[in-house]
């Protein structure tokens, strides 16, 4: 498995960055960190654009899906029936979030471990270890394994340590995309309404705990990695704007449906 997953998805992409570092004017890893990201995310794009669209409509849809929870909460299998309806009638599937992010797990596993530990080089002189020239295609691994490579960024960041500056700009660019998609909720305040005021108190305190997360790994992994982190957030916060822009003009003068009573 660890041989298949290595041939059809590590290999690959670790070979691309390779490429990129060798044929790019000042052999520039975090350019080529920067070049493997994007064209990761434009692959992805359409998969990932899914998985928002679904994430959307189940947030615009969670009232809902309480106020059935609360009505029938002494009874689960009516409650399930009336969900399935909330869910038919508003054209929502619950799962469909779930495959995109499946397809692009394997992908995103893959980049960690090229940014993470796929730059290995020997410390006097910055030249491959046996064991990343092993993952190389000949060509390129006749060339790197005579040929050096630089960690550095701009000549100036060394992407091998952990930089504060950029896990700083991964917080606030996951603080970004999650707010973007955030659904203001009031928190409701009537006795039977606890869950329902738990659950969304407990969605906000994630808009604020995960860029606190990314930035503690931000400063405890490579920079190189934590790159590739803030330069895809940043795609995908662009990738947000794009779908609630064009989600904003279609049918804008169109009356909001009423639930059925």
């Amino acid at each position: 498995m660890t041989e298949l997953f290595n041939t059809v998805l590590y290999e690959p992409l670790f070979n691309l960055l390779m490429y990129f570092y060798k044929v790019i004017p000042g052999m520039d890893i975090g350019v080529a960190i920067i070049i493997v990201t994007i064209i990761t995310k434009i692959v992805l794009f359409w998969p990932s654009l899914s998985s928002i669209k679904s994430q959307k409509s189940m947030q615009e849809l969670q009232p809902k899906i309480d106020a059935v929870k609360k009505k029938y909460k002494d009874n689960k299998e009516q409650q399930s029936k009336e969900l399935m309806n909330v869910y038919k009638e508003n054209k929502v599937n619950p799962f469909s979030s779930c495959l995109p992010l499946l397809i692009q797990l394997p992908i995103l596993i893959a980049l960690f471990r090229v940014f993470m530990g796929g730059l290995n080089t020997d410390p006097e002189t910055g030249i491959l270890v046996a064991d990343q020239l092993n993952h190389l295609y000949s060509s390129l691994r006749d060339y790197f394994s005579i040929n050096p490579i630089s960690p550095l960024l701009f000549n100036w960041v060394d992407l091998s340590k952990p930089f504060w500056v950029f896990a700083l700009l991964a917080a606030a660019f996951q603080f970004w995309q999650s707010k973007m998609l955030m659904i203001r909720q009031q928190i409701p305040k009537t006795p039977g309404a606890k869950d329902e005021g738990m659950a969304a108190t407990m969605s906000k305190q994630m808009v604020y705990f995960m860029p606190l997360i990314t930035f503690f790994f931000g400063l405890t992994f490579p920079a190189g990695l934590t790159l590739y982190w803030m330069m895809s957030t940043l795609f995908m916060v662009g990738q947000q704007f794009y779908f609630l822009r064009r989600k904003n003009k279609v049918k804008p003068n169109e009356p909001e449906k009423q639930p059925a009573n």
